[in-house]
């Protein structure tokens, strides 16, 4: 990778002072602050669109938020110290220009760590973004496959979907043969989970081209445009099936049952997930399910897409902090950026990361309309003794509004990794769980609710007042063991397009498909005549568990 390295640094949030070799050139079509997964996307397009790019991060690592980083680091990511160093005297003020400061706000809080981990600590690798999954159909995947990315990154599939149901945890039934198999759901359930399945797949049979299932034929452009529930309902589906579909297959994030939220799915968005999630099953030879994750953690995706920057010339340059935007005087317009090397540099385009806070000066006129929230999300990690399935290693576990207690308002998303994708060491897991929130407290009692259901834990405090569910002491004995946890709550932030474009941070979702959404109409806004991300002249792979490709 084309890359000046700064001297090394022990810490993982503060930049080396030391000396830094002149970047040359010092003018470019895009300069970009932060690895994150957006920033790596815009860099790379906008190299494989012939732009110069000059591509910078403040830590000693890539990935920015969306990082994968050593256990015994996490907690200065999640509390960083942002004092800016301040740029050699060699930069001083010119005639022609003003340097305006930088400053960074933090976006995590309500930090609260239980127990210790095991060690060695620096073998476990922490997701920021966690927990979070490619489908194998989706869009994150196709830009992979299309930029060459893949090659810098392997894949094994997620070995099971499961949801929280009454107090237990049932097997997603999201396919005919896994309909047939479950136990949990009686013979008329598993008729009219048929039923319904049958019907949405020949609606999308039928807007592919092909013709509908069984004759059962379209969904109507009426019922399209309705409360996905409201549909479920007049398929007469029972409520344990109507929430398996809402939010174990098309991922809906809020209670769908309040009729007055602005949080409602419509038929049209629910039945499109459903058909990725359809779509993404079987896709991969030996994958098992519909999900992917990445070997490594998620940091290894905006690291390969820095990669596919490089090749096509991008610049790359660690432990550098922009500390200052240079203003023209005359004009008030941005024209570059002042390094904590002391360095100016210069360029049309600047795309910071969302902890970055620009000056009012520069008020940014026009937002991009990406769908992630406004808000926060609740995150939760943790060390566990062993796995939620006897022989299952990496799972992920859905938490329906209301399946913990009355009071709960949103899903509850939980992913379990294991050894065999090099987070943690043999014998032990890491879990991550996740529920957007308004109210951190409230958020952070969710997880708590959630990890409390699925481990035996002493550790982990819950604020006053909050419920927790009710669990029998022979059922704890059995379930796997809390080692170590923290539960946070992280700033959701959208996307802004203006003089200095800022990126978005990881949303409350499960996958990327809004992220990479935001981030394509950013790139549009910036370069309206070039491609996002075309496709490179050798197709990419993505490798499954045992090595098949596509």
């Amino acid at each position: 990778m084309a890359e000046i390295s700064a001297s090394a640094s022990t810490s993982a949030s503060t930049p080396s002072q030391d000396y830094h070799p002149a970047i040359d050139p010092a003018t470019f079509d895009l300069v970009v602050s932060g690895t994150g997964l957006p920033e790596s996307l815009l860099a790379a397009a906008a190299a494989a669109a012939g732009k110069s790019v000059l591509h910078l991060d403040p830590n000693p690592f890539y990935g920015s938020h969306f990082a994968s980083i050593p256990l015994p680091s996490f907690s200065s990511l999640l509390s960083p110290s942002y004092s800016s160093p301040s740029p050699h005297s060699s930069a001083a003020s010119t005639p022609s220009y003003d340097a305006i400061d930088l400053h960074r706000r933090p976006i995590y809080s309500e930090i609260e760590t239980s127990g210790s981990p095991p060690e060695p600590s620096r073998s476990f690798l922490v997701d920021l973004a966690g927990p979070r999954v490619l489908y194998c159909a989706d869009a994150a995947v196709d830009l992979l496959l299309r930029s060459g990315a893949s090659h810098h990154v392997e894949f094994k599939s997620v070995d099971a979907s499961l949801v929280y149901w009454e107090g237990r945890l049932s097997t997603v039934p999201d396919s005919r043969q896994a309909i047939f198999k479950d136990r949990t759901l009686s013979l008329a359930e598993k008729s009219q989970m048929m039923r319904f399945l049958k019907l949405v797949q020949g609606h999308i049979a039928s807007d592919r081209g092909g013709a509908a299932d069984e004759g059962l034929g379209r969904i109507s452009e009426e019922d399209l445009l309705i409360p996905f529930v409201e549909f479920l309902r007049k398929q007469r589906l029972p409520p344990k099936i109507r929430a398996i579909i809402l939010y174990a297959i098309a991922m809906a994030d809020y209670d769908q049952e309040i009729v007055e939220s602005n949080k409602l799915v419509t038929t049209k968005e629910g039945v499109e997930t459903i058909a990725l999630y359809s779509s993404s099953i079987g896709r991969f030879t030996n994958s098992v399910g519909a999900f992917l994750y990445p070997m490594y953690g998620h940091g290894e995706l905006p690291q390969a897409f820095c990669r596919c920057a490089a090749v096509k010339g991008a610049l790359y340059v660690l432990r550098m902090p922009v500390v200052s935007l240079l203003i023209d005087r005359e004009k008030s317009e941005y024209v570059g950026v002042r390094l904590a090397s002391g360095q100016d540099i210069f360029s049309s385009q600047l795309v910071m990361e969302p902890s970055c806070q620009v000056p009012p000066s520069l008020s940014l006129s026009e937002d991009l309309n990406t769908s992630s929230s406004t808000g926060n999300v609740a995150r939760g990690v943790c060390i566990t003794s062993s796995s939620l399935e006897r022989d299952s290693s990496s799972v992920l576990v859905v938490f329906p509004p209301k399946s913990l207690y009355s009071e709960q308002l949103t899903t509850i998303r939980v992913l379990q990794l294991s050894s065999n994708v090099a987070v943690c060491p043999p014998g032990l897991f890491m879990v991550y769980l996740s529920t957007p929130c308004n109210d951190a407290i409230i958020g952070k009692d969710y997880i708590k609710a959630a990890i409390h259901a699925l481990f035996a834990t002493n550790t982990l405090g819950s604020s006053e007042g909050s419920v927790e569910p009710n669990t029998e002491d022979k059922e704890s004995e059995t379930r796997p063991t809390v080692l170590w946890s923290c539960v946070y709550v992280q700033e959701l932030a959208q996307g802004s397009f203006g003089p200095v474009c800022l990126s978005t941070l990881p949303d409350e979702h499960v996958d990327y498909r809004n992220i990479i959404e935001s981030t394509k109409e950013l790139f549009s806004k910036m370069y309206s005549q070039a491609e996002f991300l075309p496709q490179t002249s050798e197709p990419g792979d993505i490798e499954d568990d045992n090595g098949s490709a596509e």
